[in-house]
């Protein structure tokens, strides 16, 4: 296979991902005349907001209260999205949002390497891969390390594609996918290899372990499954190619035998878990006037499975809802995201590239309330002499959110943690976490934890 296309998308995906330094500028398609009215018909997605008009909260739903999920503690975080439908409730953690301690882990984001591995947490530990592909175990309550092993078969440091990945536990043992080109199994006591499985392509996303079945995604769009036993390849399923993606990389989500996996070609697939026959595939992308970016049709954030329903957002600005067992269109919002979303009892949260957090309802995806996390915020430049020259710095890019305690914790570029009431988006509180973090906090026990990209772990309690 051609490796240059690779290479430029990984490039390109460096300049606009979720994980960068730096962000595309505002994509801002709402905008222009009223389009007549159109009819749905069956299996067509209902979109709730026309493409060219601002997303603006539904003057019905002004003054109704929702439901939230009740407020339960969380004994372990073992997979990228907490649990394999990728779902969390409302966590019970961090009741005073004051930092406990913050340790480094081992190499930030830097020279082409970057910490885009969401954190796991199960057995009193918290794991963790940094920007070399370094697999470490700290003690979850003082951050003290207890063990790394290293993702790299041969510490090649030329790859120009072996970065991300990410880390799951499952059954006293942790599984790695890395961009090093393979998928490996170790011992979550001592982070001993078991076994360690060579993949065709670089992965950048983490995978996911359940019913002993390891499912990741690898760079050239295909959904690989192995024996977590024995690092044995199953079945595959290859999806469109896609040369141009995020940074970030997407993790299946699985519920009883089916698996939903998204893509960089902007398809979001259902599988059989026992042999990966496909049930339905949609596509998740959408044309914008103002923007050739909407064409990277990417799904980076992890799709979640809630309520009978499979949510998630498109780069190329499509927020949807399908019905998991039948893949018929719900409702669809024209959101550009980079993030997962999280449906919460009555509502689902979504975090925009732009800032926007959005609440609406999970039933029709009507708008009861949005917040901008960038308000007030002015375009700088880094760099230069004088005010000539320089890096232009865009606005941020803010992940999450986690509901813990009624609050929507999201952290961004920014270097902060924000808190929203999440029945009404009232700020509550903005904390410093010293460093730029777009990787969405997670939860175990009384504490929530955040990865920044200088490869900071940091406790919130």
């Amino acid at each position: 296979m051609n490796r240059r296309p690779l290479i430029a998308a990984a490039l390109l995906a460096a300049a606009l991902g979720a994980s960068s330094c730096s962000t595309v500028s505002r994509i801002n398609p709402f905008h222009g005349k009223d389009k007549p009215a159109e009819l749905a018909g069956e299996g067509q997605r209902i979109s709730i907001i026309p493409a060219d008009q601002r997303l603006e909260p539904a003057a019905a739903l002004k003054g109704v209260d929702f439901a939230l999920p009740p407020v339960s503690p969380i004994a372990e975080w073992p997979l990228p999205g907490g649990t394999p439908e990728q779902s969390v409730g409302n966590v019970d953690a961090a009741p005073n949002l004051s930092i406990a301690w913050r340790k480094s882990f081992g190499q930030g984001t830097k020279r082409g390497r970057y910490v885009t591995a969401p954190p796991v947490a199960a057995e009193g530990k918290v794991f963790l891969m940094d920007a070399d592909g370094r697999v470490v175990a700290v003690d979850a309550a003082s951050g003290r390390e207890l063990w790394r092993t290293s993702t790299n078969p041969g510490d090649n440091k030329r790859d120009k594609l072996g970065f991300g990945g990410g880390v799951a536990y499952a059954d006293g043992k942790i599984y790695a996918a890395s961009g090093f080109r393979d998928v490996m199994q170790m011992d979550a006591k001592t982070g001993a290899v078991g076994w360690r499985t060579k993949t065709g392509e670089p992965i950048h996303g983490a995978p996911t372990v359940v019913n002993g079945r390891l499912l990741v995604v690898a760079l050239d769009n295909t959904l690989l499954s192995f024996n977590a036993a024995t690092g044995a390849p199953s079945w595959t399923y290859q999806a469109l190619s896609e040369s141009a993606r995020i940074l970030a990389a997407s993790s299946p989500a699985v519920s009883g035998d089916t698996v939903v996996a998204a893509f960089g070609s902007g398809e979001l697939v259902a599988l059989r878990a026992e042999n990966g026959n496909d049930l339905w595939n949609e596509a998740l992308s959408r044309a914008s006037r103002t923007s050739a970016l909407s064409e990277i049709r990417d799904i980076p954030g992890r799709p979640v499975i809630y309520g009978g329903d499979v949510f998630a957002i498109s780069h190329s600005g499509v927020f949807a809802a399908t019905d998991l067992r039948t893949g018929e269109a719900r409702w669809s919002l024209p959101v550009v995201g980079v993030t997962s979303p999280l449906p919460a009892a009555d509502v689902v949260y979504a975090v925009s590239k732009d800032g926007q957090v959005i609440c609406a309802s999970r039933e029709n995806g009507q708008i009861y309330w949005i917040k901008n996390l960038n308000e007030g915020f002015k375009t700088k430049k880094k760099g230069g002499v004088f005010g000539i020259g320089g890096q232009k710095m865009n606005r941020p890019i803010w992940s999450g959110p986690l509901l813990a305690r009624d609050r929507l914790l999201m952290v961004g570029q920014t270097g902060e943690l924000v808190a929203l009431n999440a029945k009404t988006g009232e700020t509550l509180k903005r904390l410093e976490i010293k460093g730029a973090s777009t990787i969405a906090p997670i939860a175990m026990g009384d504490t929530v934890y955040v990865v920044t990209q200088d490869a900071d772990l940091v406790a919130i309690r």
